[in-house]
């Protein structure tokens, strides 16, 4: 099925969907399947997939900007709308009385829309609230820059902006605070690194960091995952687009592990015997976006699709989740 881009987003949304027709065909999509969008975002997902004649889907977002921006979803009989984080994929569809679906798509990390709203403090283009926050509650990015210890930030920093210049950045926050505006932190991150990437602003991987952090991020991933594999059914699709390393490094390893692609041992590092049936078939290659594609929407540069087919075989315990930290 050819699809075409216009109009694939709310009305009005500046959101362009990245990887769409490569989504799309990750997900199969048939008429009567029960489709679930992670992240509903602008609606780009969801509203193609209705294109395909399904049976119903299913939007989540914990953000209340999302459902505003697509309030004429929520009127439609075969859409509903869930204001939950997709760690609660679960609990989220059994309140409607959904336990087993076809198809779940993930878009990982902040959208445009967010990115674009300087009062929602993402973003250090335009100088807003040091804020954050994708589910507008909760501790904010002032907040944790503001009352955590020297050696947190610095660990924030490093471990999830792997920004080398994490405890020089920390230490001059720590005495230069309170920030309550992304304008302020930024230009202090700026004099403390100073130019050291032509083209590239020093503050970028640290306010990815905080907002990484203010919004667990990489454990909602991990959550959401777990989730995917308890809800599809056997032959059900899961497609994920990631944005970032740290992220795009988890869904690889939990594919690799719960379809039993992981690297074999050596006679210097034995590997036990597998002890469970894969609960996935070996995963798709991954996707990248095209030249095309970039030459539309440079944001795209950094997407990674990952996507595989659900086995028949019983979903693993959660506690078995990989952290994703190998390369």
């Amino acid at each position: 099925m050819s699809l075409q881009l216009t109009g694939a987003t709310a009305p009005g949304a500046p959101h362009i969907p990245v990887l769409l027709a490569e989504v799309m065909a990750a997900l199969a999509l048939k008429a009567g399947d029960l489709y679930v969008d992670a992240t509903l975002g602008a609606g780009g997902y969801l509203r193609a997939a209705r294109a395909f004649g399904i049976g119903h889907a299913y939007g989540f977002d914990r953000d209340p900007a999302a459902h505003a921006l697509n309030a004429d979803l929520a009127t439609a009989d075969d859409v509903t709308l869930i204001r939950r984080p997709f760690s609660e994929l679960v609990d989220g569809l059994a309140e409607h009385g959904v336990a087993a679906v076809d198809a779940i798509a993930f878009d990982i990390g902040v959208s445009s829309m967010q990115i674009d709203t300087a009062e929602r403090g993402f973003s250090f283009q335009a100088d807003g609230p040091l804020d954050m926050r994708m589910s507008q509650q909760g501790p904010s990015a002032a907040d944790f820059v503001n009352t955590a210890s020297e050696e947190a930030i610095a660990d924030v920093l490093y471990h999830l902006g792997d920004e080398r210049g994490a405890r020089r950045i920390a230490r001059a926050i720590v005495a230069d605070r309170p920030f309550t505006r992304t304008g302020e932190l930024a230009g202090l991150i700026r004099r403390v690194l100073g130019n050291r990437e032509p083209g590239k602003d020093p503050a970028t991987r640290s306010f990815q960091a905080l907002r990484i952090h203010v919004n667990d991020e990489l454990g909602q991933l991990d959550a959401g995952l777990v989730a995917a594999e308890r809800l599809l059914k056997p032959g059900g699709r899961l497609a994920v687009v990631s944005f970032h390393s740290a992220e795009d490094r988890r869904v690889k390893a939990f594919l690799r592990e719960r379809s039993g692609s992981e690297p074999a041992a050596s006679r210097h590092m034995p590997q036990a015997a597998a002890t469970r049936t894969p609960s996935f078939h070996k995963p798709a290659k991954a996707v990248r976006p095209c030249a095309a594609e970039l030459a539309r929407n440079p944001r795209a540069r950094s997407a990674t699709l990952r996507s595989a087919v659900r086995t028949a075989a019983p979903a693993w315990p959660a506690a078995s989740v990989n952290a994703g930290d190998r390369a």
